[in-house]
């Protein structure tokens, strides 16, 4: 990778020769921020860890790591690799799930948080396809609220998920991956299911069955309602709810209305006991997103995932 003639050029020594491995091992001893830390997950131990890195600095004749007793830090140089580093690693990984396709033989783990929209009614229609085209990666996935799946990530106890309203933190990497709408929901034979359109006025006559705070679906809709000048203070919430099968179950019997996603009532819809309205000058109509640290590298199992998601038409299972 160095230019002819200069102390770097590669000249049979792989001693001298910038390679992938050290940039990974660099990048991790970086993220974890020890070089036991890095050796754990690498499955490699300390010293080789150690020599590694030393390797690398000796390539660039910089120092990328100071070292303490208590902790170790980037360099200026240090500072200056991290981002090549991460987008080496980056393609790499892109790469081996592209040649994939190829063999279909991609072995791996999936293990994710879904907020419970996602989880309940999205993923289980999406993994069957995904788990024929890659039959050797395992799923293991986590259902809970956003708010719970952003506090994970943070612990590095989840690694990635699926969430249904946007996160403001500038230490979130955030991508859409799928849109959806919420709709005014209703039990059959209620006043609200005989009227083709259904003013926001009309709504909030009737108590209201909901999500809890926290939640994606919740937060979408207060926000909205907020942007039409409507407080969300202004529903008479009956009932908090902590899944949605809870709030179906709730409104189907009469006990309230409530506003969920179109995704999530299918089964209701075909069998008539739940009805769908929209409300007059309002869409609900949010995305959904992968969320994960931008410091963290996505493991390839779900850089695959994300990938299935984004280039298959998904409209043929959902």
């Amino acid at each position: 990778m160095a230019c002819a003639g200069t102390k770097n050029e590669w000249d049979g020594d792989s001693s001298m020769a910038l390679n992938f491995h050290q940039l990974h091992i660099f990048f991790t001893v970086s993220e974890k921020g020890s070089f036991s830390g890095a050796a754990q997950v690498l499955h490699m131990t300390q010293p080789a860890v150690t020599m590694q890195v030393q390797s690398l600095e000796e390539y660039f004749g910089a120092k990328l790591f100071s070292r303490t007793t208590k902790k170790i830090e980037l360099t200026e140089a240090g500072r200056a690799l991290l981002p090549f580093a991460k987008r080496s690693i980056e393609l790499m990984r892109e790469t081996e799930v592209g040649m994939s396709h190829f063999t279909h033989m991609l072995e791996g783990r999936l293990h994710l948080g879904a907020s419970l929209t996602i989880g309940e009614y999205i993923l289980p229609r999406l993994l069957g396809p995904f788990g024929r085209e890659f039959p050797h990666i395992s799923v293991s996935m986590k259902v809970m609220n956003t708010t719970q799946i952003v506090e994970e990530i943070m612990l590095h106890q989840l690694t990635f998920g699926l969430v249904e309203a946007p996160i403001d933190d500038p230490s979130i990497q955030m991508d859409p991956v799928l849109s959806d709408e919420l709709k005014l929901i209703v039990p059959a034979g209620h006043d609200l299911a005989r009227k083709e359109t259904v003013t926001i006025e009309d709504a909030l006559q009737y108590p209201f069955v909901l999500r809890e705070q926290g939640s994606g679906t919740r937060r979408v809709m207060e926000e909205e309602l907020l942007r039409r000048g409507k407080q969300p203070s202004e529903m008479k919430i009956l009932m908090e709810l902590g899944s949605t099968g809870a709030v179906k179950s709730a409104v189907e019997a009469n006990l309230g209305v409530s506003i969920l996603s179109q995704s999530s009532i299918k089964h209701e819809l075909t069998l008539g006991v739940l009805v769908a309205r929209n409300i007059e000058g309002i869409r609900f109509v949010r995305s959904f997103y992968s969320v994960h640290l931008k410091s963290t590298l996505l493991p390839i199992s779900a850089v695959t995932f994300l990938m299935f998601m984004k280039e298959r038409d998904l409209s043929q299972w959902l």
